[in-house]
Formats: C-alpha cells, structure tokens, sequence
C-alpha cells in the first residue's frame, strides 16, 4: 500500500507519537510559532568535545518534506486518525526557520546546534528524523576527530561500511569522517554522493583463489598498474614482503611499481617494524606500510609516540559503530511557543527556555569559553548558529562539504591543548548568561504560580 518508499525521505520515518500530537494540536487549533532546539547534554568521560555534523541532510529533508498518496492511504487505513487529519497531513509542507552551528564547528554540552521556529505541527511532526540525522553524524565526525588528532599527517580511511548499523549509516559515517578529517573511505558511492576521495586494496579472498601469492600478486598488478597496494599477511607476512621485494624490479619494470603494503592482523607494530626493515633494506624506501584490523584512536596515539613506521590506517568497527561510546544524550526540545519562553524541568533533564545562541571567545587564536544566553543578546564573542532556513527554503548556498572539513580543520586547532588530548580533560567552559539564568527563573515562578491557581 506505501509504494515506492524511500525511508530517507519520507515523513513516515517517525515516531508514531510525533503524529498523535500533530492530531491533538490540530483537533486544539494550536498552530502558533513554536522554537525547537538540538542540543547534547553532556559530554560522554571519553569525549572532550563534539563536532557539528549532518545540517546538509537536515535541510534537503526539510525542503522536501512531504507525504506521498501511498502513505497517506496507509495511515487512513489504520484508523489512528480521522480524515480532517489526514488532509492536514496531505498539505503539510515544512514553512519554517532554522538557525545552526556549520558543519565543522566544535560544540560543547548543554550548546544548541540547531533551532527550528515553525508553526507547532511543522516543528513537532519532524523532530525524529532531525534527530536521527544529526546525532548519528555528530557521533561519528567527534569520534574521527579524536583519531585525527592522535594521528597527525598519517592517511586515515574509513573502511567501516561492512559493521555500519545499514546502508545509510554507512554513507554518512564516510561523509562525517572525510569532514572531520579523514583522508577518504572505501565506501564506493561517497565518492559520486559527496565527492569523497576513495580507496581500496584486496581481500584474503583474493590471494588464497590463487594458486600461490606471487600469482596474486602479479594478477592484481596486471589489472591496477597505477595504485600497486598488496595485501602481505594472508599466510606469512615477513615472507610476502620478502616476494615482494623480489617482484618489485620486474614489476617496476612494466611501469608497476608497489605503492604500499597492507597489514591486516597480528600485532601491527611488529610487523609492520620488520616489514619496514625488509623494504628498507632493498632501497624500497618509497613503498608505504598500511594497517588496518582492530583500530582505534588510542592505538594510533601509541603508534605515534612509539614511532611505528606506518604510513596510513583503513579504521572500519570502531569508527563506524563508535564502539567506546555508541549513543549520545541528545534532544529536540520546546523551548518557545506562542512568543512563550518555555522550560522543561524535569530531574536530570531540565532545559534553558527561550530561543538562544552561544558566543565564543579567543586567546591567542585559541578557544577561551563559550556564553549561552538569549538569541537576542549582544555580547562580546563569535556567534556560532547563523540563519540557515527563512520561509521552508535555504536562504542561500550552504557551505561545500569541502569547506565543512577546512572549518573543521580550523576548529582542531583552535581546541586548547588538554581538550585536544584522549584523556578527559577538565571541562571547557560554557557559562550562560544573566539575561537567560533570570529567564529560567521567571519559568519556574510563573509555572509555580499557575500550579497554585490550580483548583
């Protein structure tokens, strides 16, 4: 009864609860302007910061939200609903604003990274998708900062699609990556998609279909002359970079030349010093040493501080999955309505009210703290959210992705020395303003005060 259904686009990729309030606030003709905010509440031990990730595919959701004719048969179908709500869903289009941090921007706990201010049915129906969007690349693009930093100037690719949780994942945790820093993916489609630089060497698969190494080898030249990188540890690894050595004149000779080997298992660090000493030894001084299996950030730091001689990383589980930290505690929540100020304050969850924005300051070109307070202060400081949307439309080009990852790129450096650092660091700091803190207090009073008349 749905037709084609395209899950990435469709506004039926939500929570069913999102359409039961979009019915009560028809039914109760609530409709006015309301302000929704992104934000993650705290920082997880083993993160120092987030990154801003995913406002690309928030936009192109939110210029095309819409209901196609299938999905509106299948929800009358259901009976949840009654016709009335059925047309309003019919006409739904998205004829909000948005305001967001760029992508590439570092961000802290407690610090909007989006505000959507729409009629209350538009803001509500579409919060499960925007989360849904942005977490998952905030997830990721923080986790590969932190390898970016362990790792300077070594090439970092993303070969986590095969453990991604579904294809999208695996799309956007390549996007989030390249953003954050990393050298490209082996994800095919993200180089047509985003413009993603790819790369990719063989399987064991490949080697053991062959009768013998040197044959493996010698057929994987023969049909990738230009980018010559071979895997070496299917059976012995110090014995294939010895054939290596050996095949490296002839193939040199063919205009083949061995760009790098690959390492794949065991412990890297020793192979990769005792391969690196067979090449070396043979004047391939030039051939690189590539690794992969079982990485993580805190494995490349060692490997830097201890000088193992690999050139570059393939990092697949524990990028893609973010396996030391695998979900953050974020939110999509009211913060206005009706020209309103509104505040949750439920225990362990209460919320700024009002509409917002966080200021930056610098030292030394160095980040020096944040204020959060109202959308309509002036202080001293770098506004971070600037206007995205006006009216359901992007009110001009958003930044390229390539100039999402020189942001990023920036911000890295800007980090102060201890947040840049794998070990918790002492928080950063972000302190909200007098202007917001007496808001929240006005909340609590006039929220009291209600509860009071209450019969």
């Amino acid at each position: 009864m749905l037709g084609a259904f395209d899950p990435a686009r469709s506004l039926l990729l939500t929570d069913l609860y999102e359409l039961s309030m979009l019915d009560a606030y028809r039914r109760e003709g609530m409709a006015a302007l309301a302000s929704f905010e992104f934000f993650v509440r705290k920082l997880p031990p083993c993160r120092n910061f987030f990154v801003a990730a995913g406002l690309a595919q928030v936009v192109e959701f939110l210029e095309n939200a819409r209901f196609t004719e299938g999905e509106l048969a299948w929800l009358a179908s259901t009976g949840r609903f009654p016709p009335e709500t059925i047309e309003h869903l019919r006409a739904f289009r998205f004829t909000g604003e948005v305001d967001a941090m760029p992508e590439g921007t570092v961000f802290f706990a407690d610090e909007p990274v989006l505000r959507v201010t729409a009629p209350l049915p538009e803001a509500q129906l579409v919060e499960s998708r925007l989360i849904n969007l942005l977490h998952f690349q905030i997830l990721i693009a923080s986790k590969a900062a932190r390898m970016v930093l362990a790792a300077p100037g070594k090439i970092l690719l993303d070969f986590g699609l095969r453990r991604a949780h579904g294809a999208e994942a695996g799309l956007l945790a390549a996007r989030a990556s390249w953003l954050a820093g990393f050298t490209g993916t082996a994800t095919v489609p993200a180089d047509p998609l985003f413009g993603i630089p790819i790369y990719g060497t063989m399987a064991h698969s490949f080697v053991q279909a062959f009768a013998s190494e040197r044959e493996a080898f010698a057929a994987f030249a023969r049909s990738h002359p230009k980018a010559l990188i071979l895997l070496i540890d299917t059976y012995d690894t110090e014995a294939a970079a010895r054939l290596v050595v050996e095949m490296a004149p002839e193939l040199a000779a063919r205009g083949t030349p061995v760009r790098g080997v690959r390492l794949d298992s065991g412990d890297l660090a020793a192979h990769a010093r005792a391969v690196r000493a067979i090449l070396d030894g043979a004047g391939l001084r030039e051939v690189k040493i590539f690794a992969s299996g079982g990485l993580d950030e805190h494995l490349l730091a060692r490997h830097v501080a201890e000088g193992v001689p690999i050139d570059g990383y393939g990092v697949g589980t524990s990028l893609t999955t973010s396996t030391d930290w695998p979900a953050l505690d974020c939110a999509y929540k009211l913060v206005a309505y009706a020209g309103e100020p509104r505040r949750k304050r439920s225990e362990g969850k209460a919320t700024w009210p009002g509409a917002k924005q966080v200021w930056r300051s610098y030292e030394n070109g160095r980040m020096a703290g944040d204020r959060l307070g109202l959308a309509e202060e002036r202080q001293e400081g770098e506004p971070l959210l600037v206007p995205v949307m006006r009216g359901g439309r992007r009110i001009g080009p958003l930044p390229t992705l390539a100039e999402a990852r020189e942001r990023c790129a920036r911000e890295l450096a800007g980090l102060p020395d201890a947040l840049r650092r794998l070990d918790p660091a002492p928080a950063y700091p972000v302190e909200p303003t007098a202007a917001l803190r007496a808001l929240a207090e006005a909340c609590d009073r006039r929220q009291r005060e209600r509860a009071e008349e209450r019969p």
